[in-house]
């Protein structure tokens, strides 16, 4: 064993600035085979522009570290807090660095200071063990470590660790297994008991073919460098927090891809990403968050457990269903800025708590739903692109004030459920700004509550089966403002409620096909609102600022046009399939057949029959199935 020791030494870094530019280019998802995936990601690259100013270097000049700070209101943590100056910089004093070639046996490092390292190991360890409150700079440039029976690098006590990728150099650490009788409980290629940094502008390999790739059991950082991770357990983990603010991350693991979680500290446990560039292919979830996740910015690619087309389930060794989400928190879930990129077989967003979706460029397909809170789900900006899902978006509180969101659901686009506190706790759908397209098979709108709209523009192509609604509602369904056009089938078709204060009209129509114009006119011919529907209707709902009471309006779909007169209502047409079935199916009242008349030839009331005698030509007994 070589021991390097040199109290002498001071530790001298040189501070260069590091603008933090957030990436708002699409990325776009390869490998997976998934044409949804594929489009999601053509999608944002064609249709979606942002703007988002590069942070001034200023926002990353703190040096003091902490838990990060949160609150639901804002959801903002203190970047200041998050990464020091030495996180930052990757550089290193040469003339004062030890510098350490690699040859046979461990190398311990037990004092503070700066160490170059190069050359090779085989079956043996860099370990630090060191003051507690020592800070160790390993710079590596040209290192490979192969340990067939245990870790790489094994920090047993330090302050922090700085692992420094010299600029141009390659560096490769690969481990075998780990023995469980170890005391300490190694099982990640680099082990850390303190805080660590991954910083500069080389490269490092790892991989695991039984453990974890880097571990970290207090703080885990990556600023800078290319880091390729393979891993059979989780690829990055932190027990304190995963923070990411640079650098070129590829992850392969057999489990959870990111993962931080402290069961003994509910306010740790958090993942944050502030920049960089990262990929994700897991069997487990792609980023999991004991308790808060947040991005300010970055490109994230996942594929979590083969991706949306997958519909195989795989089970722990305890018999539990294996979570393969996109990206999971437990408290909190807070998207400010990020080009985002998920293809998974779960969730592709899920948080148990709240997710807050400020801004960004989201392009999601799923297995399962595309964004899940179990607590409020809100959009306030950003382009979200939800290409394959089970359920869009759903909650128990589902807000949009902002964004452009585009979204197809084999289930409900949008909805409103969950268990609530009691009587006063209300499920809701609120939408009062942004712009919402939805194409749904069940449901477009579905709120186990109420449903509110003051503002903002929604399209809904909704179901063609007869079980489902463009709009439905359990509570009060109430528009002030906005503008809907809300297409689907009439035998579940409901309308806007009497409290509304804008005009909003229910018609049923023919059959019309995908690919229909409906067109909205004043008494002057002017047009008020248009959409094409994707899929076929019989039912239109549209509502907009401009219908008043006592107005005359045309709604043209294809070829038919109605006249509605808004006479002494703002809400024309009820809802629920008025006037009943139609012969060919779930498709609503005969067609051209007035409001209130009934089909001709049908008798009225229950046919009479004489007491105890049944219908002519009618089999005695039970049919045969």
């Amino acid at each position: 064993m070589k021991r390097y020791n040199d109290e002498k030494r001071k530790i001298m870094t040189r501070f260069r600035s590091l603008a933090l530019a957030v990436c708002l280019s699409a990325a776009s998802v390869t490998g997976c085979g998934r044409d949804s995936a594929e489009e999601a990601a053509e999608f944002l690259a064609e249709d979606v522009e942002n703007s988002v100013p590069d942070r001034d270097r200023d926002d990353f000049t703190g040096v003091t570290e902490g838990q990060m700070s949160h609150t639901s209101a804002s959801g903002m943590a203190a970047l200041s807090e998050q990464f020091t100056e030495r996180d930052l910089s990757g550089e290193y004093d040469a003339a004062e660095a030890e510098e350490i070639v690699l040859s046979t046996g461990d190398v311990e490092i037990t004092a503070e200071g700066i160490y170059l390292l190069r050359g090779t190991l085989s079956d043996n360890m860099i370990i630090v063990d060191a003051d507690k409150n020592a800070k160790i700079q390993l710079v590596f440039d040209g290192v490979e470590i192969h340990n067939a029976l245990g870790a790489a690098v094994y920090v047993k006590q330090a302050d922090k660790v700085f692992i420094t990728l010299a600029d141009g150099s390659e560096n490769s650490l690969t481990s075998g297994s780990f023995s469980s009788a170890e005391d300490d409980n190694i099982d990640g290629v680099i082990f850390a008991k303190s805080d660590l940094t991954i910083n500069g502008t080389g490269s490092l390999t790892v991989s695991s073919t039984e453990g974890h790739g880097i571990v970290s059991k207090d703080d885990l950082k990556i600023t800078g460098g290319a880091v390729t991770v393979t891993a059979a357990k989780q690829g990055l983990s932190g027990k304190d927090s995963v923070r990411i603010c640079g650098g070129t991350i590829q992850i392969t693991s057999g489990k959870d891809g990111i993962h931080g979680e402290n069961s003994e500290d509910a306010e740790k446990g958090y993942v944050y990403i502030a920049d960089g560039i990262i990929r994700i292919t897991s069997d487990g979830d792609g980023i999991s968050a004991g308790s808060v996740f947040q991005a300010d910015g970055g490109t994230v690619d996942v594929i979590a457990g083969g991706g949306s087309g997958n519909r195989t389930t795989v089970a722990d060794s305890g018999g539990d269903t294996v979570s393969a989400k996109g990206i999971k928190a437990s408290a909190e879930l807070i998207i400010n800025q990020m080009t985002l990129t998920v293809d998974s077989q779960d969730d592709a967003i899920h948080c148990d708590g709240d997710i807050l979706v400020h801004g960004g460029s989201l392009a999601l397909a799923t297995g399962d739903d595309g964004i899940h809170a179990d607590g409020r789900a809100a959009v306030t900006g950003g382009d979200i692109h939800i290409s394959d899902s089970c359920e869009g978006i759903e909650g128990k509180y589902v807000e949009i004030s902002g964004g452009n969101i585009r979204l197809y659901a084999s289930d409900d686009g949008l909805n409103a459920a969950g268990e609530t506190g009691g009587p006063e706790d209300v499920l809701y759908i609120r939408i009062s700004g942004g712009m919402l397209f939805v194409h749904a098979e069940g449901d477009g709108l579905d709120s186990n509550g109420d449903l509110t709209i003051t503002g903002g523009e929604v399209y809904v192509s909704g179901s063609e089966n007869g079980a489902n609604g463009a709009l439905d509602y359990d509570g009060n369904g109430q528009i002030t403002g906005g503008i809907v056009a809300a297409l689907g089938n009439s035998a579940m078709a409901m309308n806007f409620g009497e409290t509304s204060t804008q005009g909003s009209l229910l018609i049923t129509t023919a059959v019309h096909p995908a690919g229909t114009e409906v067109v909205l006119k004043n008494s002057s011919g002017e047009e008020l609102a248009a959409y094409v529907s994707e899929s076929a209707f019989n039912a239109i709902v549209i509502s907009c600022p401009q219908l008043e009471l006592g107005g005359t309006y045309t709604v043209t779909a294809g070829e038919e046009s109605q006249e509605v007169t808004f006479s002494d209502s703002l809400i024309y047409g009820s809802g629920f399939g008025t006037g009943g079935f139609r012969n060919e199916g779930m498709w609503g009242r005969p067609e051209n057949l007035p409001e209130g008349e009934r089909p001709e030839n049908l008798p009225e009331g229950r046919p009479e029959m004489p007491e105890g005698e049944r219908p002519e030509n009618l089999p005695e007994g039970r049919p045969k199935m």
